[in-house]
């Protein structure tokens, strides 16, 4: 079975792109909500810029079945480096601002697998 291969069957091209598509659009919703919290009154177009960044590296790591940990690392540390370029920001602030983008991530992330998790668990 070829890296791009999945037992369950394989993914259409367009299911890939829908998936990466929302992943990225829930990571730059992310991005603003960090951004904001650190930084005050900034430009959602900005957020645009940073979150399909680490959902591309998210997709292609899962694609080609690459180790998971080597993925996140190298998707953080890109997205500081975006999150730095973007925001025109410094060292400290940098990591402020991407720390709360992982944090807020994680937590958002959590509340909506669950919730569809306990929907699709429900009876009838």
């Amino acid at each position: 079975m070829g890296p791009l291969q999945t037992s369950v069957g394989s993914a259409s091209v367009l299911a890939v792109a829908g998936t990466a598509a929302l992943f990225a659009l829930f990571l730059s919703l992310t991005a603003h909500l960090a951004a904001r919290n650190v930084l005050g009154d900034v430009p959602i177009r900005n957020a645009f810029l940073v979150g399909p960044v680490p959902a591309a590296i998210a997709v292609v790591a899962g694609a080609l079945e690459l180790p998971s940990i080597p993925a996140v690392v190298v998707a953080v540390l890109l997205d500081a480096a975006l999150i730095r370029y973007v925001y025109d920001l410094d060292r400290r602030l940098t990591a402020a601002v991407t720390a709360i983008h992982a944090v807020v991530s994680i937590i958002l992330g959590s509340v909506i697998f669950s919730l569809y998790v306990l929907v699709r668990s429900a009876p009838g």
